[in-house]
């Protein structure tokens, strides 16, 4: 069953918190988490306010991630043209692995051979990876 809850609280140190437009983490070391909440203060020590693309790609690696399928007609519906700054990833993917994945028009899924790669294929999507680290060793 999916949960389409936008929102995802994190308590404790350390913890991170999912919101609808980004992410936020608490204080990771517990005396200060600690010490902000008795002082009344909110426990976040930093967050990212998520972009459009930052929103498809995150879509994008949950797919990935959880269903070994990316559904692009899906985030054509959802995201309508962003959606085809995800092509090169995807062309990209196809190349480097070959007969582990199936690309039509409508998804790109991850066979059964290739899910211990599933990890790594979704790296490819993310814009936060740095380049050099794309399709490292997985250990």
């Amino acid at each position: 069953m999916d949960d389409s809850c936008a929102t995802l609280i994190g308590l404790g140190a350390s913890s991170i918190s999912r919101l609808p437009t980004g992410y936020v983490q608490n204080a990771p070391a517990t005396a200060a988490y600690v010490q902000r909440i008795l002082a009344g203060q909110l426990a976040g020590a930093r967050g990212h306010m998520m972009t459009e693309d930052d929103l498809l790609r995150a879509r994008d690696i949950e797919m990935l991630m959880c269903d070994f399928r990316l559904d692009r007609a899906g985030l054509r519906d959802r995201y309508g043209p962003l959606a085809g700054q995800l092509d090169a990833e995807i062309a990209l993917v196809a190349d480097r692995f070959g007969n582990f994945v199936t690309v039509t028009d409508e998804a790109l899924e991850i066979a059964p051979a290739g899910r211990p790669l599933t990890r790594i294929i979704a790296s490819a999507f993310d814009a936060h990876v740095p380049d050099g680290m794309r399709y490292s060793q997985a250990s």
